[in-house]
């Protein structure tokens, strides 16, 4: 998309895209993305970034967290995963505290049994029952 101040050819700077390129957290299904909007697509990855760039959590802790999203049942990652793992090693985490948040990340499955058992159980009773509900 371009405004009226940028023409067509005009690309303007993406400092954070360019970054994340350098230090290989760049994902390469973001290019299209990029290609079609990199003044969009630069904001959002300024936002991203935020936890980084603001001091307030530690990187290992930040890195943490990012192996949960990345490693979560509803994102399901892994080059992600792993780039977050290695670089949660090289700032200290230890084995145990990776594994502890890829334990906790399994409960995000956890909802699909949340939703499907008490439906199956209410199946199971009107099928007994002869009765077959929407």
């Amino acid at each position: 998309m371009t405004t009226s101040t940028e023409s067509a050819t005009e690309r303007p700077p993406t400092p954070v895209v360019d970054q994340m390129r350098a230090l290989g957290a760049w994902n390469p299904l973001w290019d299209g993305l990029h290609e079609m909007d990199p003044a969009w697509t630069e904001q959002f990855m300024a936002m991203g970034m935020q936890p980084w760039r603001s001091g307030v959590l530690e990187p290992k802790f930040i890195e943490l967290l990012c192996i949960a999203i990345d490693a979560s049942a509803t994102h399901m990652y892994a080059p992600g995963v792993r780039r977050h793992i290695r670089t949660a090693l090289d700032l200290g985490a230890t084995r145990e505290e990776i594994l502890e948040v890829l334990k906790l990340t399994t409960l995000v499955g956890i909802h699909a049994c949340n939703i499907g058992v008490p439906l199956l159980v209410e199946e199971l009773a009107a099928r007994e029952q002869g009765a077959v509900q929407d």
